[in-house]
């Protein structure tokens, strides 16, 4: 099994720690992984990405060109990565601020509006978590345990106490994740 992931959007949207999350995921399951951030000088509201490979064998390389999952959280992103997701792959997005929709045909498209629903969870916050659990419903590559486990190792221990806030923004992206089209 090997999973090549982009999650892109603008800084402050949680687009590195949920790669970092995946990533920490991946190595409580005994998997090979790399993470690999690239974004802009600016602290908020730049363009931020990471990929993310977890593979039951050796990593030759960190750097992608296509991708078998692009999560996708603005236009910039999608107008970027939408042609570099493998025929069949998967592409999930959050339609907040996407002004033209994914047009691919031969490919798997899913969204969820994180946003949205990180608003109704009273915590904007949870947006990444929001979109980590539609992307976990639509490609269960970790039982939930090592999900758990994958949160607990990347965020601080003084914020241990928001791994079920956490949980739950996951449940909540995998019971609201919508099927846009499939091949």
């Amino acid at each position: 099994m090997t999973e090549e992931i982009i999650i892109a959007g603008f800084g402050g949207q949680g687009v590195l720690s949920m790669g970092k999350i995946l990533a920490y995921s991946g190595v409580m399951q005994d998997q090979e992984v790399t993470w690999f951030p690239s974004y802009g000088p600016e602290m908020r509201g730049g363009t931020a990405n990471v990929s993310v490979i977890i593979s039951d064998e050796r990593i030759s390389s960190p750097i992608l060109h296509e991708f078998d999952t692009a999560i996708i959280l603005n236009q910039q992103s999608l107008d970027k990565f939408e042609k570099q997701v493998k025929p069949g792959g998967v592409l999930l997005y959050d339609p907040n601020g996407i002004v033209h929709p994914p047009t691919r045909k031969d490919i798997n498209v899913y969204k969820v509006e994180g946003a949205r629903l990180a608003a109704e969870m009273g915590n904007p916050k949870t947006f990444n978590m929001i979109v980590m659990g539609a992307y976990l419903k639509v490609k269960p590559i970790f039982p939930m345990e090592k999900v758990e486990k994958g949160l607990e190792k990347s965020l601080p221990e003084r914020h241990h106490k928001l791994i079920p806030l956490n949980l739950e923004a996951i449940g909540v992206g995998q019971k609201n994740m919508e099927t846009v089209h499939t091949v």
